[in-house]
């Protein structure tokens, strides 16, 4: 049988956001009173007035990010192993217990309903992060297997430890073994003498853990990181850093980067996993699963019509339009997530989704969709670029992803 412990946090209309867990502790650092929603919560944008010292705590030290509004769920129950299957595209069968995997699922068209980790906890029992609401979708594909399917959104508080000294921080904060934690595997302690899961997992394609908590519990974890972690440098980061972090990883954020085929208007507003980077995810070995007839088609037809590029902005022709104008050239200040045309030739073949000027890399770069035949690694393209109310085009290059991929992030040990 099936169930949802609780009511999904749509949070439409005129619903205000609420606090999450660590609301207390993060709203007393917010100099910027920097908020957006996110599900439904408060969520720091940026807690100083720039976000500079959070980025460098991500590349540099150790950065504290809240991410309790994502969508949680715990899957278990004798068929709970079958569910899992029959809706993602990887085959769960090959994940040994104490595994993450990142994964997406789709509709019966092939098309990415959602992206986000499973962690198998047991032989039949799983956390299932998702970025928008997911349980009814699960509920469906359901029907006539024994599983317990529960929201426990507002059960589990997570938190985002990540950057270079965050494996030391751990080993110090936390009775866990950190030493010996693989890349995408999970281990489980305390903190504070709190019960917590610990999986080397993350959103910024650097060294760095996400911290599973019990709700009621998080502020005690939080004081503690806080504490033990002075030593390390640690920073409390927010939405804007995190999103500059994930474009120089190449990761790809949903409604930004591709639309849910639950939320597409048009045809093309649906994309398959290969069309946004995710071929590897898609596993037409495994047993059946939603979408499997019309991925295998699509690869019959040669493979996805688009793909997902990374491109870097020749950042000379940038300076050259400010100069035209008598203007110092603008390094964005924040990452952009307004689409913008893409042109080889003249002629429009894709769209750049997310831009931002890379800290680290001294480089404007961008994450783009455009047709497969203008995909190859050194094709130059050109994207659009408004200059004071004044449209331009500048060259890009496609370039390989990630843009940035240091050895730290899967190295082990860590500390």
């Amino acid at each position: 049988m099936t169930s949802g412990a609780a009511v999904e946090l749509g949070f439409g209309g005129d619903a205000l956001p609420v606090g999450t867990p660590f609301h207390e502790r993060t709203l007393a650092l917010c100099e910027s009173l920097n908020y957006r929603e996110w599900s439904g919560y408060y969520t720091v944008s940026v807690y100083e007035v720039h976000h500079e010292h959070e980025y460098n705590a991500i590349r540099n030290s150790a950065a504290l990010i809240d991410i309790s509004p994502l969508f949680k769920y715990r899957v278990s129950g004798r068929d709970a192993t079958k569910l899992v299957n029959r809706v993602i595209s990887r085959d769960i069968n090959k994940v040994a217990v104490d595994q993450v995997i990142y994964c997406c699922w789709c509709d019966g068209e092939g098309k990415v309903v959602d992206d986000g980790t499973i962690t198998r906890l047991g032989e039949n029992d799983y956390r299932w992060t998702a970025a928008d609401p997911s349980l009814r979708w699960f509920q469906q594909n359901a029907l006539g297997l024994d599983v317990r399917i529960e929201d426990i959104s507002e059960k589990v508080a997570a938190l985002a430890l990540q950057g270079p000294t965050s494996g030391k921080l751990l080993t110090v904060a936390a009775e866990a073994n950190i030493a010996n934690l693989k890349y995408f595997r999970v281990t489980h302690g305390k903190i504070a003498g709190v019960p917590v899961d610990i999986s080397r997992t993350g959103y910024t394609g650097d060294l760095g853990y996400e911290i599973w908590v019990p709700w009621i519990d998080a502020v005690k974890v939080w004081d503690e990181l806080v504490k033990k972690g002075k030593p390390f440098d640690i920073h409390p980061a927010g939405m804007i850093a995190l999103d500059i972090a994930r474009i120089e990883a190449g990761l790809i954020l949903i409604e930004v980067d591709y639309t849910s085929s639950k939320k597409a208007l048009i045809a093309s507003q649906k994309y398959s996993p290969g069309e946004i980077g995710l071929a590897k995810l898609v596993d037409l070995k495994k047993e059946n699963f939603v979408g499997r007839a019309a991925l295998a088609a699509e690869i019959k037809k040669g493979g996805p019509a688009r793909m997902l590029v990374g491109i870097e902005i020749d950042w000379n022709e940038v300076e050259a339009l400010y100069e035209e104008i008598g203007m110092a050239p603008e390094v964005p200040s924040m990452a952009s997530r307004v689409a913008v045309p893409v042109y080889r030739g003249g002629r429009h073949v894709g769209k750049a989704t997310s831009t931002t000027w890379s800290p680290t890399l001294k480089k404007m770069i961008a994450l783009a969709t455009v047709g497969r035949e203008h995909s190859a690694t050194g094709t130059l393209l050109q994207m659009e670029m408004t200059v004071e109310a004044v449209r331009h085009t500048v060259s890009a290059k496609v370039v390989p992803l990630p843009f940035f991929n240091p050895a730290r992030k899967t190295a082990v040990p860590v500390v």
